[in-house]
């Protein structure tokens, strides 16, 4: 009778041992599926990173069009600025003619009045021709004035669209600068991400896969208690290899962490 009370004993408390590592492997695994949606969801951030990533750089090949075109306008300015300054110098040349044609006018009227009295009338009209081209001398200059002025403004717009093309270079390399952070804080990311798929399908599944077999044994042993002490040993001691497996990826994901908020300070 005593001996059936032992059994009964023993078949109790290894009952309760299978009950509370069912419990301890129930834990393990809400954990782990705990941690394979953590790990999703910043696969899921990083692809969507990525995404930003291709549109700032379609962004940079549209600005970098838009300067191309601009530098094309700018060339087209200066060749019609210098197409009005040929123009300039040769209206200075056609007033200088003018003014000598003029004297040479005065020079004749006067030897006409000195000479000839009765040519009265044709010192008017003649005159009157040195009033039209005094006009016309007034209005050269003015239309001088007005082009030296276009002149101006087209020098001050090219270089307004000369800083314009400055500041948009320096935008550019900004931005060339932030993607080229933001790809190595990505590689730094994934690689954590690699790391910690390493430790969970090569260390955390050993322990896991020693405490089912020796589960296994557990229910199929008919040996001594001596044996079954064994089992439990082996049992608990991959349990807490489990136990410091998990402990390391915690700590490492608290690393991982850590540096990412730093950099994103930085």
């Amino acid at each position: 009778m005593e001996a059936i009370d032992e059994n009964d004993v023993l078949k109790e408390s290894i009952a309760m041992m299978e009950e509370k590592l069912a419990r301890k492997l129930f834990l393990v695994n809400k954990k782990e599926v705990r941690k394979n949606a953590e790990i999703e969801k910043k696969a899921n951030e990083s692809i969507k990173a990525n995404n930003e990533l291709r549109f700032q750089y379609r962004e940079k090949v549209n600005l970098a069009a838009e300067l191309i075109l601009a530098n094309k306008e700018l060339a087209f300015q200066y060749e019609e600025k210098e197409k009005r300054a040929a123009e300039l110098a040769i209206a200075n040349i056609e007033l200088a003619f003018q003014n000598s044609e003029k004297e040479k006018r005065a020079s004749e009227l006067v030897i006409a009045k000195s000479e000839l009295v009765f040519q009265n009338k044709e010192k008017e009209k003649r005159a009157v021709e040195l009033i039209i081209a005094n006009k016309e001398l007034a209005f050269q200059k003015l239309e001088k004035t007005i082009r030296e002025s276009e002149l101006v403004i087209a020098n001050k717009k090219l270089i307004y669209k000369t800083q314009e093309r400055q500041i948009k270079t320096a935008e550019l390399n900004i931005a060339n600068r932030n993607l080229k952070i933001a790809k190595d804080k990505q590689r730094e990311y994934v690689k954590g991400l690699e790391e910690m798929m390493f430790i969970t399908s090569h260390k955390v599944r050993q322990p896991i896969a020693n405490i089912l077999g020796f589960s296994n044994m557990l229910e199929q042993a008919t040996s001594s208690p001596g044996e079954l002490k064994q089992f439990v040993a082996c049992i608990k001691e991959s349990a807490i290899t489990l136990d410091i497996l998990t402990r390391e990826m915690s700590a490492f994901i608290c690393k991982l962490r850590h540096n990412e908020k730093n950099k994103n300070e930085e």
